[in-house]
């Protein structure tokens, strides 16, 4: 498949049309699979993986899916390929660049199902929705797990649940993610507030791709962490929770700035826009916290003419390898952010946009 077919499309978790989209960017849920007669991942050797890489790719592209999946050879793209999955959210940056051996993906044209093969679990599987869908996104997440499970026998202990290669996995195999955009609550100080509680109910905060990441442009991944002793309904209905408390939080903050700081916060958002639109150079974490800025702006009706399916076409392709193929060139450090700062100014004009 040629990865460059999908530039001028963006996933449907990134369309801003589901439920509570104003706050909640995305929803994904995770499973963590391995087959009962193989070893794990990283105890496998080179032989073995492709073993597990035949099979599972023979059984998942057989799948009866209403979307056909594509398949993808991990393994033998190029890097700046790998991370334009990456950044799509299709893989994880360990089987793009950790990972060893035979791995691959598959996926359908919505991008909102992703199977990854020999991860540090044999099978990765993955549902991603717009907006707060978190019941929709288990639903079809656990379709497709039946589905496998009927050709292939997981690796499962009775008393355990499923086993994977890291302890914290096992039990349901199942994580939860909520991806937030909280910047009210990055600019009246209270972030850390929202957040103070989550630990305690074994809930972990993110940045933007997940484990290992650092929040920017206020978007946040919430997530648990306990996969074992809990039910699949049980995790699902702690992150409801909790979310919809930190969207009720968000909200308020929102209401309080335009009530309180409504000329700085136009203020921020006409300075956002006006650098993405005049800017000679920009660094992707600084394109992030001017997004962010819009956006707000774009959802608190401060802003005219950026319709939000622009943004997030923007907030996608400034980052580096999405960038780079629009570009038709390899492209380092400040090529790059000139060719970002160029890239910005074209749609923006194009797009008309101005502050309220």
């Amino acid at each position: 498949m040629n990865l460059d077919s999908m530039l001028p499309r963006i996933g449907e978790w990134l369309r801003g049309t589901g439920p509570e989209a104003d706050v909640i960017v995305s929803t994904r849920i995770r499973l963590a699979r391995n087959l009962a007669d193989q070893p794990f991942t990283n105890r496998a050797n080179l032989h073995q993986k492709a073993d597990v890489e035949a099979k599972m790719r023979e059984c998942i592209t057989r799948l009866d899916l209403a979307n056909r999946l594509v398949y993808v050879d991990v393994a033998s793209l190029a890097g700046l390929d790998r991370q334009f999955l990456v950044e799509r959210q299709l893989i994880s940056r360990e089987l793009a660049n950790v990972m060893e051996g035979p791995r691959g993906v598959a996926f359908d044209e919505r991008e909102s199902v992703s199977l990854m093969i020999n991860e540090e679990d044999q099978l990765r599987l993955q549902v991603m929705r717009s907006g707060l869908a978190l019941d929709t996104a288990w639903d079809e997440i656990d379709r497709i797990d039946d589905l496998i499970e009927s050709k292939v026998n997981y690796a499962f202990h009775e008393q355990f649940g499923y086993l994977t290669a890291c302890p914290t996995n096992v039990g349901t195999g199942m994580r939860a993610s909520v991806m937030l955009h909280l910047p009210a609550l990055g600019v009246t100080k209270q972030i850390e507030k929202a957040f103070k509680a989550l630990q305690k109910i074994n809930l972990v905060v993110r940045g933007l791709y997940g484990e290992g990441s650092r929040a920017s442009g206020d978007f946040y991944q919430i997530s648990n962490q306990v996969t074992l002793g809990k039910s699949e309904a049980s995790a699902l209905a702690d992150i409801r929770e909790v979310i919809t408390e930190i969207m009720r939080y968000e909200r308020l903050a929102r209401t309080a700035l335009l009530r309180e700081s409504r000329q700085s916060l136009q203020d921020r958002v006409a300075r956002a826009v006006g650098t993405l639109q005049s800017a000679t150079m920009m660094t992707s974490e600084e394109t992030m916290e001017l997004l962010s800025s819009v956006r707000l702006g774009i959802h608190m009706n401060l802003i005219d003419d950026v319709p939000l399916l622009l943004l997030n076409e923007l907030f996608l392709h400034s980052q580096p390898a999405h960038l780079q193929k629009l570009m038709g060139e390899p492209l380092d450090g400040e090529a790059r952010n000139a060719a970002r700062a160029r890239y910005l100014r074209s749609r923006l004009r194009d797009g008309g946009a101005s502050a309220n």
